[in-house]
């Protein structure tokens, strides 16, 4: 990733996720990608401000549930194998990412 700010906290790390778990992440950024492209139509169209407020609702409902899954996978395959191999550091970035993700 090329594109860093300074607040970045990409670890750089990579990893390999198998077709189903790619195939299914890709679905819902592309549903969500789709939400807010609607939503600023929307606000194009002068729509009316609870309908706009309603379809960022399901936006961000979409986003979390994103978020659950993306962790999921990453506790069960990442997380898991690093505790595996005695690599505790990972604990503690876990923590940090959900101290991250629960402002």
């Amino acid at each position: 990733m090329d594109h860093q700010t300074p607040d970045c906290v990409c670890s750089h790390k990579t990893k390999v996720r198998d077709e189903k778990e790619y195939a299914d992440l890709i679905h819902r950024l592309n549903r969500i990608e789709g939400q807010i492209r609607g939503i600023r139509g929307m606000v194009e169209r002068n729509a009316y401000c609870t309908d706009i407020l309603t379809q960022v609702a399901a936006a961000s409902a979409a986003l979390n549930g994103f978020t659950k899954m993306l962790l999921a996978n990453h506790i069960k395959t990442c997380v898991a194998q690093d505790i595996r191999d005695g690599k505790d550091e990972t604990i503690d970035e876990l923590v940090s990412t959900l101290q991250r993700l629960m402002k």
